[in-house]
């Protein structure tokens, strides 16, 4: 099988053609005349020139771009494992459906002691006589699997068999550890449906990318997991203590052996939401909880933010409302990445652009994380400085405000107060996750100093 390259989203080529600025982070890459026309190739999706892998090798290890196969892998090379815990007819009803879904291929229910029994046609169904959570059970049916490649797929996701075989492609041809699927999420036409359509935590969005720790795309949900097996048992599979963030820790664990990982968005397989609001916020606190866990075991990886120290500074004074102060630092901090990146030959419009863009993200991610982290500390100074109060009431309000202008959800009123609820409930959990472990490095920044872009 062939694989196309396709140019990331973040791909800026220079005036002269000889180099190009992409990926998550931003890389630049100098070429030689035939590395341009390689770069060329890319762009125009031709046929790419004969010695091309060593230049190309570099623009995927980056997320420059990204392998397409040509065709999907044999049905044969592929076993889904499904862990499962059905706990009524309705769930079980869910799990029939799964199952037809995923005709023509090899198909392990892992039981994990459900109290309700599961009769299946067409899977072999292992039990677990006391439940061990999703990790075990998905360890209990990989240690089954005689193919080369395995999907996990939980039993509240639709997908099927041509999903699973395209996605196995990039596993097989391109060579990846694990792939993932965008995971969108079903609006039923409850309010907890419709609100979760727009910010499910498993949807990761419509860019592809390579999986790193605080990027763009930092991991990948279990939801629906096409692995190779080798590579997961090369890291020992998911770790069957972990009830929570199990996932981003194998995800994490395969890079930091050297495996890659992809997202792959042009796939979508809808998940069922949750079925009350407070099952959802629920949901919220537990990965929460997971963020000190996954910190200990990946040190800096879970940090609440990364940021550039120049972009941080703008985007503090920004939430703490010196508005005009704000706009005397953009100015000098806008000239200096143009400065920084004028060796890339890009123009300068595109430089200043990719600046501002980079403070406007700056500013929405420290605002996350100033509700997602660190919401009990500015709580507390803001009885010192009134400051750390406005730098709370511009992160609590904003992102609702903007998401009701933009999504107009049926109900406004409530989804504005259940977005700030989601934030103090992650954060929350965040919190409860530091004094379990005893460790609070979970709540630190990333705070970088040197320009953002790789050479």
């Amino acid at each position: 099988m062939t694989i196309r390259l396709l140019p990331d989203d973040q791909w800026f080529r220079s005036k002269n053609g000889n180099g190009v600025l992409a990926g998550s982070p931003l890389t630049y890459f100098g070429v030689t005349d035939a590395g341009s026309k390689i770069l060329d190739a890319i762009e125009t999706n031709s046929e790419l020139p004969q010695n091309h892998a060593q230049l190309t090798d570099r623009l995927l290890a980056t997320g420059a771009v990204h392998p397409v196969p040509d065709s999907p892998s044999a049905l044969t090379d592929i076993t889904v494992v499904i862990p499962a815990f059905i706990s009524n007819a309705e769930s079980h009803v869910h799990l029939q459906e799964l199952v037809a879904s995923l005709v023509g291929l090899t198909i392990i229910i892992v039981d994990d002691a459900s109290p309700h029994p599961i009769d299946i046609t067409g899977a072999r169904v292992v039990r677990h006589d006391i439940n061990k959570g999703p990790a075990a059970a998905r360890n209990t049916g990989i240690a089954a699997v005689t193919t080369t490649v395995v999907a996990c797929v939980d039993t509240d996701v639709m997908v099927t068999s041509t999903q699973i075989a395209t996605l196995a492609a990039y596993v097989v041809d391109s060579h990846v550890g694990a792939v993932a699927p965008r995971i969108t999420c079903v609006n039923d036409g409850t309010f907890t449906g419709g609100f979760e359509s727009h910010h499910s935590p498993l949807d990761l969005g419509s860019v592809p990318a390579v999986v790193r720790p605080m990027s763009r795309v930092s991991y990948l949900p279990a939801a629906v997991l096409v692995c190779d097996v080798q590579s997961l048992r090369t890291v020992g599979g998911f770790d069957d203590s972990i009830r929570i963030g199990e996932d981003v820790d194998l995800i994490w664990r395969l890079i930091e052996n050297g495996i890659d990982c992809r997202y792959v968005p042009s796939i979508e397989c809808p998940h069922r939401p949750r079925s009350s609001m407070r099952k959802m916020l629920k949901q919220r606190y537990d990965y929460g909880t997971s963020a000190a866990l996954l910190d200990k075991r990946h040190p800096r990886a879970a940090s609440p933010l990364r940021a550039h120290a120049l972009l941080l500074t703008a985007a503090t004074t920004v939430l703490m409302g010196y508005i005009y102060f704000a706009l005397i630092l953009v100015v000098p901090t806008v000239a200096y990445f143009v400065v920084s990146l004028r060796s890339t030959s890009i123009p300068i419009g595109t430089r200043s652009r990719l600046a501002w863009k980079g403070l406007t993200s700056t500013t929405r991610l420290l605002a996350r994380a100033i509700m997602r982290a660190w919401l009990p500390l500015f709580f507390l100074a803001s009885f010192v400085s009134p400051r750390p109060g406005v730098m709370i009431t511009f992160s609590a309000l904003v992102p609702p405000i903007v998401g009701i202008l933009r999504k107009k959800p049926r109900h406004p009123v409530r989804y504005f107060i259940v977005r700030i609820l989601e934030d103090v409930a992650y954060g929350t959990g965040v919190w409860v996750g530091a004094v379990r472990t005893r460790s609070l490095r979970c709540l630190l920044p990333v705070i970088t100093v040197r320009r953002s872009v790789a050479r």
